[in-house]
């Protein structure tokens, strides 16, 4: 653990100063960088248009020594003696239309105009989040806390309403005998239970006696008949 937290330093350490350079040199990254050379006794170029912020190297290439001095400006301008090879550099950040020469040689003159840069877009930022957390929302919220006492009530009155609610059906059957409406179909219920009953066997009995007593009433009776029949026609043969 303490070397990840090492190295989580050293790398935010990193971060910090590559952002750091970052901001340090992003001005310079606009500028740009121009060259004029002092050859044959001479500037070349003997014009040279730049921006504010812009840097400008003379080099000399004669053997003999040359210089830069302005002669008119909004600024004054003036380096040090240059001998072969030698070079100087000076950044403009006044804008205006300079002229120059060489103080040695006076024939060697050249103008240098700079523009104003151009003004820098600020970025735009993002506007900060806005918060609404309102004092009197959160005060009265906890005023809601009783809204269960409520709830509680409901209950009541919902049990005391299904309580209520049975009575209706009890004196549902009472309703018919207070119309004066006849009972006929209880009675006719009995009667088709009566006769759904099974005979009682002594009844089946009695009547298989009754059939046979009438059977044999009725032999005896046609026995007497075809003797009294007989003996008539006896006689009146003889």
């Amino acid at each position: 653990m303490p070397r990840l937290t090492k190295l989580a330093r050293v790398a935010l350490a990193t971060l910090l100063l590559g952002g750091a350079f970052t901001v340090v040199d992003a001005p310079s990254a606009h500028a740009n960088g121009h060259q004029i050379v002092m050859s044959g006794y001479a500037f070349g170029p003997r014009t040279l248009t730049i921006t504010a912020g812009d840097t400008v190297t003379w080099v000399n290439q004669d053997s003999a020594p040359h210089d830069v001095k302005t002669t008119s400006g909004p600024e004054p301008v003036h380096s040090p003696m240059l001998d072969k090879a030698g070079t100087w550099s000076h950044t403009f950040t006044v804008a205006g239309s300079y002229g120059y020469v060489c103080t040695v040689h006076p024939g060697m003159t050249a103008q240098l105009v700079v523009k104003a840069a151009a003004p820098r877009t600020p970025t735009p930022q993002a506007p900060p989040a806005h918060r609404h957390d309102n004092p009197a929302h959160s005060t009265a919220s906890p005023a809601r806390e009783p809204a269960p006492a409520t709830s509680s009530a409901h209950p009541h009155r919902t049990k005391s309403t299904a309580a209520a609610v049975p009575a209706p059906s009890s004196a549902a059957p009472s309703t018919p005998a207070d119309r004066g409406v006849p009972v006929q179909p209880a009675a006719a219920a009995d009667t088709a239970a009566g006769s759904a009953r099974p005979l009682d066997p002594l009844l089946i009995l009695a009547g298989v006696v009754a059939g046979v007593a009438v059977l044999c009433l009725l032999l005896v009776g046609s026995r007497s008949a075809t003797g009294a029949a007989a003996g008539q026609g006896g006689a009146a043969k003889g």
